[in-house]
């Protein structure tokens, strides 16, 4: 077998191949754009690399035959804060083939090493952690767009190696069909009348204020739970709506209000999974067209829940009951849509876990973050888990 480095043109096509060759057979399996991959490991567009670096590797066979593929980077602002400096490895494409797969991961842990790093997580990505986190070992089923999914034998492959569960995930799903229970509805009425409280969707008149607002809960909301954490600027959050204009639907974006003073947010998006699987990575004028045409036919029937932050002193006041149910209102209207699919929820947050719980939602997905240390005799520490959780799994 031989491995290179990803340094030309024609390797960065081969890398996006592999995918392609991996799940030829596997018709569950919706291949990303290949400019939304070439994306994450471009300088130009990933703000990532303002504060990280990465690298990627292919692997052919004998006969030049592509088999596999892998990236290691490292988060400068994040990899010291762990008990030993953590880099990470992600967008593994690999035969069934425990030679192949170590070779691989030994690629990455020997350049990780180089760069000073003493362990690795994965399989996750170059950026935020909604998108390609986590290995997926229950529940290979349709998966809304940026959300892992992989063979199942990937998790024999990982755990072969040597990784350990760093955390546990959960992805739910919520029939829209099916009423909201009448507590949960009773409760979110009930907050929603609360003097001084106000719930809007934004709208494209107002982008810059809501943009704003958005910033704003965002960056206190994940200030409190994140450790170095980088605030979104108001100008990115804008640019990034702007590239999704021709699928985001205005009240699939929520903002919850106190006294004028924006408190949580909400943001959801068409699943465009139900799209791109006609469209095998490629965003050429036809598929374009394609895009246009689908979308007014109105194939897509799921939604995709991508986060949700209340600002901390809002916290556990029923806010996102409200927000849920907005949404739920919306999709009355919106009859096309028949599902949501929240992305993963972590061990470790079990308030989030109970409040989908508590609207009907389904654990349907169960995937896994790994580590490795490099150190085979350091002791290994799981992501912490809060003592209160009734669902604390080791």
């Amino acid at each position: 077998m031989i491995i290179t480095k990803v340094i030309d043109n024609k390797a960065k096509r081969e890398f996006l191949d592999v995918a392609r060759i991996i799940y030829k057979n596997d018709n569950t399996w919706v291949c990303p754009l290949d400019k939304s991959i070439d994306a994450i490991f471009d300088p130009k567009q990933n703000t990532y690399y303002n504060h990280g670096i990465a690298e990627r590797w292919l692997l052919k066979d004998e006969s030049g035959k592509l088999i596999g593929r892998i990236a290691a980077f490292i988060d400068c602002n994040t990899a010291e804060d762990e008990n030993q400096p953590t880099g990470g490895i992600g967008f593994f494409e690999c035969i069934n083939d425990k030679e192949a797969a170590f070779l691989l991961f030994d690629t990455a842990k020997a350049w990780l090493i180089s760069q000073d790093m003493q362990a690795m997580d994965g399989p996750i990505n170059f950026g935020e952690t909604d998108k390609y986190w986590g290995l997926l070992v229950d529940g290979f089923m349709y998966y809304s767009y940026e959300i892992s999914y992989n063979p199942k034998y990937y998790q024999e492959l990982f755990e072969s190696y040597g990784f350990k569960t760093y955390f546990k995930q959960e992805g739910f799903h919520l029939d829209v069909s099916k009423k909201l229970p009448d507590r949960f509805l009773r409760i979110a009425e009930w907050v929603a009348k609360k003097p001084g409280y106000e719930f809007k969707h934004f709208t494209w008149k107002e982008e810059e204020k809501f943009t704003k607002d958005f910033a704003e809960v965002f960056n206190i909301a994940w200030d409190s739970f994140k450790e170095n954490f980088e605030p979104l600027k108001p100008a990115y959050i804008r640019n990034k709506l702007k590239k999704a204009k021709v699928i985001v639907e205005e009240e699939f974006v929520w903002y919850a209000y106190k006294d004028g003073r924006p408190i949580a947010i909400y943001l959801m998006f068409p699943d465009v999974n139900e799209i791109l699987k006609y469209m095998n990575g490629k965003l050429h004028i036809w598929n374009k067209l394609k895009f246009v045409y689908l979308k007014r036919k109105k194939v897509i029937t799921r939604a995709r829940g991508v986060l949700m932050g209340v600002i901390p002193e809002f916290q556990n006041l029923g806010i996102e009951s409200v927000i849920i149910l907005k949404i739920a209102e919306v999709l009355e209207r919106k009859t096309q849509y028949k599902e949501i699919e929240f992305s993963w929820v972590g061990d470790f947050n079990p308030k989030m876990r109970k409040i989908f719980i508590s609207v009907g939602c389904v654990s349907v997905k169960h995937y896994i973050t790994y580590r490795y240390l490099f150190d085979r005799n350091a002791e290994f520490k799981r992501y912490p888990i809060p003592t209160d959780n009734p669902d604390k799994k080791n």
